[in-house]
C-alpha cells in the first residue's frame, strides 16, 4: 500500500495517534516543570505554570515539527513558527486561565487542585491547539496525483469503464 493511499480516517487517525504521543511528552514536562516550580520556590502557582507552560511549549514544537507533521510544508518556517507561537499563546491563556480561575476566584490552591484544574486547561487547550496546528500552522501539502490530473481523468472512475476507440480505417491518398 502507498503511503497516501489510506482513506481520510485512518490519516486522521494516525495524526491523531502521533499528536496524542507528542502531547503526553509535553504535558508530562509541563507537569514536571510545574511542580518542581511550586513545591522549590516561591513562585505565584500561575506564574509558575506559565514557565513549565512555556517549556513544553518548545519540546512540543520539536515533537509536531520533527514527529508529527514531518511530512507538511516546510517552505515558510517563519510562518509556521510565528503561528505555532501565536496559537500556542491562546492554548496558554486557556490552560492557565482556568488555573487562575480555580485558584484566585473559588480559592482551590491544594497540590492535589492545582493538578486538577490543570488537566482540566490542559484538555481544553489541546482541543484548541490540534484544531489549529493542523489547521493554519502545519498544513498539508497537496497530493501530486491529483494535482497534476485533468478534469477530464478525474471524472472517468464516475463515468464507469470506457470502451477501446475504434480503429480508424486506412486512407488512400492517390
Amino acid at each position: 500500500m502507498e503511503p497516501g493511499s489510506e482513506g481520510p480516517f485512518k490519516r486522521l487517525a494516525r495524526e491523531v495517534a502521533k499528536f496524542g504521543a507528542v502531547g503526553v511528552v509535553g504535558t508530562v514536562v509541563n507537569f514536571a516543570v510545574s511542580n518542581l516550580l511550586w513545591h522549590l520556590t516561591s513562585l505565584q502557582a500561575v506564574r509558575a505554570n506559565v514557565i513549565a507552560t512555556i517549556v513544553a511549549i518548545g519540546c512540543n514544537y520539536v515533537g509536531f515539527r520533527y514527529f508529527t507533521y514531518r511530512d507538511r510544508d516546510k517552505s515558510a518556517r517563519t510562518k509556521e513558527l510565528s503561528l505555532f507561537l501565536a496559537f500556542s499563546l491562546v492554548g496558554l491563556v486557556i490552560e492557565n486561565g482556568i488555573l487562575f480561575a480555580a485558584i484566585y476566584g473559588f480559592g482551590w490552591d491544594s497540590s492535589l487542585q492545582r493538578n486538577v484544574f490543570k488537566v482540566l486547561g490542559i484538555g481544553i487547550a489541546t482541543l484548541f491547539r490540534f484544531w489549529s496546528y493542523r489547521s493554519w500552522v502545519f498544513k498539508a501539502l497537496p497530493v501530486e496525483d491529483e494535482a497534476e490530473e485533468e478534469p477530464a481523468a478525474k471524472a472517468k472512475p464516475f463515468l464507469g469503464p470506457q470502451p477501446e476507440p475504434l480503429p480508424r480505417p486506412k486512407q488512400h491518398v492517390s
